[in-house]
């Protein structure tokens, strides 16, 4: 064990000067890349490469429909230090009236579960209730107008569900996804962007229920998607050292 105020290899020096090629590149900057630049220069370069790859470098989404996502996903995650992004929409071409649309719809992803109150607990009283029919219309109704595309409404709330484990919400928009024709690619990318703000173990989730959408056939795969899907030992540790399946999210 070290003791407290053990000198790192890192000179003052070469701490400001790493801080200050980060604000370069993102243009901010918040405490904990100065704490890694100080003790864990390694992982400050590799969490700033991931970073910069989910966010700031070109993958499939446009600059507009990845930023919208974003503000959906980091609205339903409160994640209040994220104002630059509201900056990064307007330079994509975005509107005040869309980013209050994300902020509609991170809203309504976070109300879904009473869609399912309704059906579980008053469905005796309603006729026909049905939870995805009202959850639709209501959707609907919501996005009418706004201006944003509808592939783009089903890759946003499929991934800020996911960052809150509504796992059957999440189906429902993955296969809304494939019923709009989103590209698999960018529905990949869209579900990445909730990797930082909506947690590493929900991505790793969200994987598992794709696949399984995929395996249930319920979506109509690509061929290498369906590859994917079906490769064996995709358990994880339990699966490889033989102590039992891998639970199933609910």
């Amino acid at each position: 064990m070290t003791a407290a105020g053990d000198d790192t290899s890192e000179t003052p020096e070469t701490v400001l000067a790493k801080l200050e090629t980060l604000r370069a590149k993102r243009g901010y900057l918040l405490p904990h890349h100065g704490l890694m630049a100080v003790g864990e220069p390694d992982l400050l370069a590799a969490y700033d490469q991931m970073y910069s790859t989910l966010t700031l470098g070109t993958r499939v989404l446009d600059e507009r429909t990845k930023e919208i996502i974003w503000l959906v996903i980091l609205t339903t995650t409160s994640e209040a230090i994220a104002t630059h992004h509201i900056q990064r929409m307007h330079e994509a071409g975005g509107t005040d009236a869309e980013i209050e649309a994300a902020v509609r719809l991170a809203a309504y992803a976070r109300g879904a579960e009473y869609f399912n109150f309704v059906r579980q607990h008053w469905a005796p009283h309603l006729a026909d209730y049905d939870a995805v029919r009202a959850y639709r219309d209501g959707l609907n109704s919501l996005v009418a107008g706004s201006g944003i595309e509808p592939g783009c409404v089903e890759m946003a709330l499929a991934a800020a569900h996911a960052c809150q484990r509504r796992w059957e919400w999440v189906d429902e928009h993955i296969v809304g996804a494939y019923r709009e024709g989103v590209a698999e690619r960018a529905l990949l990318e869209a579900l990445s962007l909730m990797m930082f703000p909506g947690g590493i173990p929900n991505f790793v989730d969200v994987a598992a229920r794709w696949q399984r959408l995929i395996l249930d056939g319920r979506v109509a795969a690509s061929p290498a998607f369906e590859a994917w899907a079906r490769a064996p030992g995709q358990g994880g540790f339990d699966e490889a050292s033989g102590g039992g399946d891998t639970p199933r999210q609910e």
